[in-house]
């Protein structure tokens, strides 16, 4: 009996620039499997845009093998565009065409004919059916990344992928595409995210790769990420420097100090040292470490 194919395979992935003298992915291999909501996080230059270039066609990795469903991206292109359904980073659309106007043709791009049904649910649960005969240079730019999202789910793709979707948007946008997105994972259909939002990536991704460098760093559930690596995390308020022996494991932002600590007696050892460094604390919370902790602890733990 015939296994099912991964809805998204990377293997051993390489791009290189300027003759080989720029390395964007050195050697990239996981697979992404039918429903999973997989997140792929990583500093800027990490190789995310390169990764997502090859996988949607527009750029030719330099070695390696990328499918969709089984189908290779540039062997069988046409089998694998349609699986596709990719929300890019830009804002990209064409002025002349309403927002309906601007579906139906994304829709007869993949053959799909009949459609009203679906374009309707995708304005409805988009928040644009009121933009439905509005043309789209009248959108404003949150208006226009929802057109992106429904133009890359109008053909129904079993595999969508996200890529920065809610940069520079507002809540309401980021709640309302969430919702959307959520339903149809549960409906089956496989979700790739990258994104900068981290709170995004904890609270849907049910597994995790992060990049560095053009290489996996880290590849594993989200919640074994989150027990791997710091447990608790101290919050704070101060105007004082911090002792140098907790600088290491600090990240300030402000007047904002959160430190890392790994069980109960660290945590009373970092707060010894911070009375005998006479440092005042204003708003002490003490908590469970988060996704940006453990990806602040993995990039800068890890050697590319």
């Amino acid at each position: 009996m015939q296994s099912t194919p991964p809805a998204i395979s990377f293997q051993n992935v390489s791009k290189t620039y300027r003759g080989g003298r720029v390395k964007a992915l050195d050697g990239v291999s996981f697979d992404i499997q039918p429903g999973e909501f997989f997140g792929l996080l990583g500093p800027n230059g990490a190789g995310k845009t390169s990764l997502i270039s090859i996988l949607a066609g527009l750029a030719q990795a330099s070695g390696g093998a990328v499918k969709v469903l089984g189908h290779d991206v540039i062997d069988d292109y046409a089998a694998a565009r349609k699986a596709l359904g990719i929300v890019p980073q830009e804002l990209v659309f064409d002025p002349f065409f309403s927002v309906r106007e601007t579906l139906r043709i994304q829709s007869g791009y993949f053959g799909v004919h009949g459609n009203e049904a679906w374009i309707d649910e995708l304005l409805e649960n988009l928040g644009l059916a009121d933009k439905a005969h509005a043309n789209m240079r009248q959108l404003s730019g949150g208006m226009k990344r929802r057109v992106l999202v429904a133009q890359a789910l109008v053909h129904r793709p079993p595999v969508i992928v996200l890529d920065e979707p809610t940069a520079g948007v507002d809540v309401e946008l980021r709640q309302t595409l969430w919702q959307f997105v959520a339903r149809l994972n549960r409906e089956g259909h496989t979700v790739l995210l990258t994104t900068h939002y981290l709170e995004e990536a904890e609270a849907l991704c049910h597994r995790i790769a992060m990049l560095k460098l053009g290489k996996i760093v880290a590849l594993d559930r989200t919640s074994e990420l989150l027990k791997g690596t710091a447990s608790t995390m101290l919050r704070f308020k101060t105007d004082a420097a911090l002792p140098a022996s907790l600088t290491g494991q600090s990240r300030v932002t402000g007047r904002i100090v959160q430190i890392t600590a790994h069980d109960a007696a660290e945590v009373e050892t970092i707060l010894a040292t911070l009375r005998a460094a006479s440092v005042p604390i204003e708003d002490l919370e003490i908590g469970r470490a988060d996704l940006e902790d453990v990806f602040i602890e993995i990039m800068n733990g890890a050697t590319a």
